[in-house]
């Protein structure tokens, strides 16, 4: 697991701001995202299925994601080119060793939804909107397993 401090001040709130789409809201709901798909970046690929990176974006996902928004969206793609050193879209297994990287498809994953954010204390909310969104296949009975790792990853 990793540490949870670091990865929220060295990686999410940096690349949020890099993003332009900081709030306390996106930031939480980027560490409950990493939470419950990766035991806090204990894993960096799913054993089972294709997920990559702290945050097990499915190959598919991610390739739709540049396809349908990202390569539209002219100032979300220059912000990548210059806070990622990209200049074309990267092979999906980056999102496996290049933490800032997976923490940006994730938040822009986020950006795509029309709905608001949940509040970053409203735990319920947030696992709604995560298996809404994020996690279409999660049964409603894992959200106990969830919120404890959720909770053990938050006060790691």
């Amino acid at each position: 697991m990793l540490n949870v401090n670091q990865l929220r001040d060295l990686i999410v709130k940096p690349v949020l701001l890099d993003l332009v789409a900081f709030s306390e809201d996106a930031l939480e709901l980027l560490l409950f995202t990493c939470a419950v798909e990766s035991v806090g970046g204990t894993f960096l690929k799913k054993s089972k299925g294709s997920a990559l990176g702290i945050f097990c974006m499915r190959p598919n996902t991610y390739n739709h994601l540049w396809q349908t928004y990202i390569f539209k969206k002219s100032d979300i793609l220059t912000k990548l080119i210059s806070n990622f050193n990209i200049n074309q879209m990267p092979p999906e297994d980056r999102m496996i060793y290049d933490l800032r990287f997976a923490t940006a498809m994730a938040r822009i994953f986020y950006m795509t939804i029309n709905e608001t954010i949940p509040n970053n204390n409203d735990i319920d909310a947030m696992w709604d909107y995560y298996t809404k969104y994020y996690n279409k296949d999660t049964a409603s009975s894992e959200k106990e397993i969830a919120l404890i790792k959720y909770n053990l990853f938050i006060r790691n």
